[in-house]
């Protein structure tokens, strides 16, 4: 078993780096048992769940080591008062240096658990992004979103013309070439359970 990544502990709050291919909670059956609460709980018995990553995306996740503070976090998280960034390689140059994308997501029943955009009955699902820098096949790119949609990230990209490299759902033949999604939650900014402070963390950029 990996050693966890810890990037934050006190009291309160448990801040991990999630290697890319971990779930973050148990599948089903057996072979899909190991994942990262399980492990975090191994070590640390109080920890709860207060959000999820994508099996395949790396980062930062934040656990909590009370109820109270799993509370105030999830209604941080429901709320929006989080900010998540993320940073992406993403399949052939992205033109536009910066934009918003407004496009509602729902799950593709017959392909779960594939979701997908759709205007009539999908919810509303948003993500501001960012060039940080192009290169001759891919272009690196920031992702701020504004909603926690499932897949979100993956869909928009998508959407954009640009699929993220490695990704096994939604990608082409071209960007599944590489080892792993190159998806990575780098930043998330959240106010403490204890007094409020606005407290930030990162994990450091794996690709």
């Amino acid at each position: 078993m990996d050693t966890l990544d810890v990037v934050h502990l006190d009291h309160e709050l448990l801040i991990v780096n999630k290697p890319a291919g971990l779930l973050s909670v148990p599948g089903r059956g057996p072979l899909l048992a190991d994942c990262l609460i399980t492990r975090i709980q191994a070590e640390y018995p109080r920890a709860l769940l207060v959000h999820r990553l994508d099996r395949d995306t790396s980062g930062v996740m934040v656990f909590a080591l009370s109820p109270y503070a799993q509370r105030h976090l999830g209604l941080q998280f429901e709320k929006r008062q989080t900010k998540k960034i993320y940073i992406a390689r993403v399949c052939g140059q992205v033109e536009a240096n910066s934009g918003t994308l407004d496009l509602p997501i729902i799950v593709d029943w017959p392909n779960r658990p594939k979701q997908k955009i759709c205007h009539e009955t999908g919810r509303a699902a948003i993500t501001d992004w960012q060039v940080i820098k192009r290169l001759k096949t891919e272009t690196r790119v920031k992702l701020t979103p504004k909603t926690g949609r499932s897949h979100q990230l993956r869909i928009h990209m998508l959407a954009l013309g640009h699929p993220i490299l490695g990704d096994p759902f939604y990608g082409n033949p071209e960007s599944q070439k590489v080892e792993r999604l190159m998806l990575h939650s780098y930043r998330l900014s959240l106010r403490h359970p204890d007094g409020g402070e606005r407290m930030e963390f990162r994990a450091k950029q794996p690709f």
